[in-house]
């Protein structure tokens, strides 16, 4: 069953707004076995917004849209789905009561009049309530059998409004369910990592696999349609083993909601060992990734951003003939920083970050995107050199995602 989504509203086409309700009901249809073709933005435009509707109600299913269900005159998704369906508006008396029982117990203000305007439900529609503001959800069906949908657009309406009623109502719908199970690689480039399994992509059919490239990881969600989530568990099953054959410890992750710095983490609360850094190019970007992980204080307890050698040499005791003999941006410095830090945080672990991340400072001998990473884990050290390509702000988020993941390799080689 294919389904489509139209998110109503001139402020997301200006980017004012991030359009995380279509990512969100994507994610909820596929889960639902629902196949999820098409995704429109339409401004709050009645004429676009028409034909925005009929050709979705032409090649899809199941249309759903968000937005545009408020009381001013722009919001018009309800009266442009009536029009399209053939249906005349009508004051619902229970809506009317929700939204008049909302205003006194939630907004503690006078009703205007035009609030009322989200009384009117197209005739035949079914109603649902939201517990969280005044528009309700509306479900109707055409006369070919197609379903269209209209939810509202704040966040905090739409999904507890699907998770409670229309989630039970597409489950309905179709009788196959789809599940997915992302793995997660670190260290390694896109084509390489598809490289390595094109015998997998050439002959898959079901479960299929799809792989992503992100910043210094690559993630490869593995995907099976089934009739129960239990079956297609089982059939993703031996997939993400030969996957985890194929890629071993470059795989740090296989839920989706584990993020690289999470895995980092929770390895050292194990092994209940602490964890500091110091930085020099990356200027705290790579302690708050560490630090945005949740319980990161049981590993924590300082870190170091030492931009200047005056800094470096004060705080972590690199030597000044380190640095003028070998330059900040050498794997010496990134060493002896990675050293120092460890003994000035008395930590277990230790990450260093020094490199050139332009768009000026480079020469023929160390070029922009030069970048040594340093890693002192309980008495050994190692420094990997590497070499990053774009503006500065994609060399230090590349830097910090793989100095987190050498951090990871060096904790798993020296915990043995």
């Amino acid at each position: 069953m294919v389904t489509e989504l139209i998110s109503v509203g001139t402020e997301i086409l200006l980017g004012n707004i991030t359009n995380t309700n279509a990512r969100y009901l994507a994610e909820q249809c596929a889960a639902l076995g629902l196949s999820c073709y098409y995704q429109v933005t339409v401004g709050d435009n009645p004429d676009r917004l028409e034909g925005a509707l009929r050709q979705a109600l032409k090649r899809s299913d199941v249309v759903i849209l968000t937005g545009g269900l408020g009381p001013t005159n722009d919001d018009l998704t309800k009266e442009i789905t009536a029009k399209v369906l053939g249906k005349n508006l009508a004051e619902d008396a229970h809506t009317r009561e929700c939204i008049e029982a909302y205003f006194k117990t939630t907004m503690h203000r006078v009703i205007t009049d035009n609030n009322w305007k989200q009384a009117l439900v197209p005739e035949g529609a079914v109603v649902v309530d939201n517990r969280n503001g005044t528009a309700p959800g509306l479900i109707m069906e055409t006369d070919d059998n197609k379903t269209v949908i209209l939810l509202p657009g704040p966040p905090n309406e739409l999904y507890p409004m699907f998770e409670q009623d229309i989630r039970p109502f597409l489950s309905r719908l179709t009788k196959e369910v789809i599940y997915s199970r992302t793995v997660k690689i670190g260290g390694l480039g896109e084509s390489f990592v598809a490289a390595q399994i094109k015998d997998m992509l050439d002959s898959q059919t079901n479960p299929t696999i799809a792989p992503y490239a992100k910043t210094g990881e690559v993630h490869l969600r593995v995907t099976a349609r089934a009739q129960s989530v239990e079956m297609a568990k089982k059939m993703i099953r031996p997939v993400l083993k030969e996957l985890k054959h194929r890629f071993g410890i470059n795989i740090f992750a296989t839920h989706e909601e584990v993020t690289l710095e999470d895995k980092l983490i929770s390895m050292l609360k194990k092994r209940e060992w602490t964890i500091t850094t110091a930085e020099s190019c990356s200027g705290g970007l790579l302690s708050g990734r560490l630090i945005n992980v949740a319980g990161a204080s049981d590993v924590i307890n300082q870190c170091f951003v030492t931009y200047a050698n005056e800094a470096k040499h004060a705080l972590l005791g690199v030597k000044n003939h380190t640095l003028k003999k070998h330059g900040a941006v050498s794997p010496q410095t990134a060493r002896a920083m990675a050293k120092g830090a460890a003994k000035a945080a008395e930590a277990d672990v230790a990450i260093s970050v020094t490199g050139i991340a332009g768009p000026g400072g480079g020469t023929e001998e160390k070029p922009v995107g030069l970048v040594y990473i340093g890693c002192y884990v309980r008495g050994y050290i190692e420094v990997m050199e590497c070499h990053f390509s774009g503006n500065r702000a994609k060399v230090r988020e590349a830097t910090v995602a793989r100095a987190i993941d050498f951090a990871r390799r060096c904790v798993i080689r020296y915990s043995k």
